[in-house]
């Protein structure tokens, strides 16, 4: 009798999409990636994975434009919706890294790719996980506050190529959490959040890893196609994402995580540009 082949990441992949809890939803990624470097899940299989990934009730979800934005000060309530809104983003994170562990089977890529998004993914669930927490060590909680659908929505824009995935999600958005995120470090700080500002250094050190595994792999697969990688990434965002990149720039970082100017630096003046424009 021989032993049945034993399920695959990709299978995993999709329970974490199909798990509305936040909390489960976290949860069941750390398991998924624990059982992946333990060797016990196989390379994924091609799966029916949802357009859309289940969530919970709460938050409601807004227009971007339309949720309101606090500022940081000793008061908790700016700090609250700060931090709501960062763990808003990373239980998106959660979604998007095992989306883009099993979406692309046909791109044939080998087990480093699924092993770096693997990891991204675990990193999210515990970035969730640790401003969970926090919000209710302040007395909140994640979905009392309204979010907005901006992050899913880059996805769903990018399903049919891994090429484009790769080029908006962790190099566009991703990419712009390292330009942002250390202002809000110091602001922290500066009304004596550290326990909060600690969450964010936690995350923010992660964050390069994760745009560096974006850029690794979109630069293998212009190397596939035979594709120059700067215009390529130029044209990929001016067509595919709408928000413009914006200046300015965490250079160190992104320069950490093997993502240089030369990339998005013309687009940021495109940018600005268009900013001054009557």
């Amino acid at each position: 009798m021989t032993s049945a082949a034993p399920p695959d990441i990709a299978t995993a992949a999709r329970a974490v999409l199909l798990t509305p809890n936040a909390r489960a939803k976290a949860a069941a990624g750390r398991a998924a990636a624990t059982a992946w470097r333990a060797g016990t899940l196989a390379m994924p299989a091609e799966v029916d994975l949802p357009d859309r990934p289940a969530r919970p009730a709460e938050p409601p979800l807004l227009a971007p434009r339309a949720v309101k934005k606090r500022k940081i000060t000793e008061a908790p309530a700016g700090r609250i919706a700060l931090l709501h809104a960062l763990a808003h983003i990373e239980l998106n994170a959660v979604d998007l890294s095992w989306d883009a562990v099993a979406r692309f089977p046909e791109a044939g890529f080998p087990r480093g790719y699924v092993d770096d998004w693997v990891r991204v993914a675990d990193e999210e669930s515990k970035h969730f996980l640790l401003l969970a927490d926090r919000l209710e060590q302040l007395g909140a909680r994640y979905g009392a506050l309204p979010a907005h659908d901006g992050l899913w929505q880059a996805a769903a824009e990018t399903m049919d190529d891994p090429l484009a995935r790769h080029a908006v999600v962790p190099l566009v958005l991703e990419a712009r959490g390292l330009d942002v995120t250390p202002a809000m470090i110091a602001r922290l700080r500066d009304v004596g959040d550290d326990e909060s500002a600690a969450i964010l250094q936690v995350i923010y050190d992660d964050e390069i890893g994760h745009v560096a595994v974006g850029k690794r792999w979109f630069d293998h697969l212009c190397i596939q196609r035979g594709l120059e990688p700067v215009s390529t990434w130029q044209d990929i965002v001016r067509a595919r994402f709408r928000g413009g990149v914006k200046p300015p720039f965490n250079v160190p970082a992104r320069e950490a995580a093997g993502f240089s100017a030369a990339f998005y630096g013309p687009l940021g003046e495109e940018y600005e540009a268009a900013r001054r424009r009557p």
